[in-house]
C-alpha cells in the first residue's frame, strides 16, 4: 500500500508540470499558431480560421493540404520584422550585460555580508516589485526628461550647461531596462555566491593567488550558474519588452513588442502578427535550450 501510495504521489508531482505547460504554454501557443496560418478578415475577430475544431477530426485532416505559410512568407519580404528581431536581440543582449555588471557587485556584497542582514539586504532587492511596474517606468520619465530630476541636479551642479537629452532614446530604454530587470539577476546571483565555500579562497590565496585572481579562478567560475540563470531571466523577457520601449524609448526605437502591438490594435492584422509573435517564440527556445543544457551540466559536475 504504502509503495502504491508514493507512486501515486509521484506521479501526481510529475504530472501538475506537465499539465501547468499544458494548459498556459502549449494551449496559447496553438492558438496563436492556429490563427497565423488563417487569412486576415473584416470581422470580430478580424480573420478568417483555415480550419476549426468544430469541423472534427475528418476535416482537420482535410484541410491540412490547404494550410498556407504567405503570413510567414511575408515577413521575410518586409525588412520591418527583421530589423525589429534584430534590434531586440542587440537591445536585450546589452542590457544583459549591462544588468549583470551591475548586480554582480551588489549580489556579491550580499553574499559577503554578516548573515544577520543577508534576509533584510534580499528583502530591499525585491522591495521595488511592491510598486506597480507601470508606476516604476513612469517614475523614469520625469527623471530623464529634459526639466526633470536629473537634469535639474546636473544643472545645479554646473555639470552640464544644457539638458541632456536622454528620454525617447535607446540609452532610455537600457536604463529601463536594467533597472527593472535587476532584481532577476541579483537573487540567482547571489544564491550561488552565498553557497559558495569561503575556505576555497582562502586556500586560492595560500597558494599565492592575488584577491583579483583568486576571484576570476575561484569565485567567479562557481558562481557561472547563477550569471547563466540571470542572464536567461533578463535576456528572455527583455527582447519581448513593450512597455519600456514604448513609454522611454523613441520613434526610432525598433523592438518587436512594439512591433506586435501596431500589427494587433493599429493595423488590425493578427494573422501577421501571430506569425511575428510564434517566430519571437522560436527565437526564444534557443537561449532556454541553453540555459537547460547549462544547467544539466552543472549538475553532472556537481555529483
Amino acid at each position: 500500500m504504502g509503495k502504491l501510495t508514493s507512486g501515486l504521489y509521484n506521479r501526481l508531482v510529475i504530472a501538475i508540470p506537465y499539465t501547468w505547460l499544458l494548459l498556459f504554454f502549449l494551449a496559447p501557443f496553438f492558438i496563436v499558431f492556429r490563427i497565423s496560418l488563417s487569412t486576415t478578415a473584416i470581422a470580430m475577430p478580424p480573420y478568417e480560421p483555415v480550419f476549426s475544431l468544430a469541423d472534427g477530426w475528418a476535416g482537420l485532416w482535410s484541410k491540412i493540404g490547404e494550410l498556407s505559410f504567405d503570413n510567414y512568407s511575408y515577413l521575410t519580404e518586409d525588412s520591418l520584422y527583421f530589423n525589429a528581431y534584430v534590434s531586440s536581440v542587440v537591445i536585450a543582449g546589452i542590457s544583459t550585460f549591462l544588468t549583470l555588471l551591475i548586480a554582480y557587485p551588489i549580489a556579491y556584497g550580499m553574499a559577503q555580508a554578516p548573515r544577520s542582514i543577508r534576509p533584510t539586504l534580499v528583502m530591499l532587492v525585491i522591495l521595488p516589485f511592491w510598486t506597480s511596474f507601470l508606476i516604476r517606468v513612469y517614475s523614469w520619465i520625469a527623471i530623464l526628461k529634459p526639466e526633470g530630476l536629473l537634469n535639474q541636479l546636473l544643472l545645479s551642479l554646473h555639470v552640464i550647461d544644457s539638458p541632456l537629452i536622454i528620454l525617447n532614446t535607446n540609452t532610455a530604454v537600457y536604463i529601463g531596462i536594467v533597472y527593472s530587470y535587476l532584481p532577476f539577476m541579483v537573487l540567482p546571483l547571489y544564491s550561488a555566491l552565498e553557497k559558495m565555500d569561503g575556505t576555497l579562497i582562502e586556500a586560492a590565496q595560500d597558494l599565492g593567488c592575488t584577491p583579483i585572481k583568486a576571484f576570476w579562478r575561484v569565485t567567479f567560475p562557481l558562481s557561472i550558474p547563477g550569471v547563466v540563470a540571470g542572464c536567461m531571466l533578463v535576456f528572455i523577457p527583455a527582447v519581448g519588452e513593450f512597455v519600456i520601449p514604448d513609454l522611454l524609448g523613441g520613434s526610432q526605437t525598433l523592438m518587436i513588442g512594439k512591433t506586435l502591438w501596431n500589427e494587433f490594435n493599429a493595423n488590425r492584422d493578427w494573422p501577421v502578427s501571430s506569425a511575428v509573435a510564434t517566430i519571437l517564440l522560436m527565437i526564444l527556445v534557443i537561449p532556454i535550450v541553453f540555459f537547460q543544457n547549462a544547467q544539466a551540466k552543472a549538475e553532472e559536475r556537481g555529483k
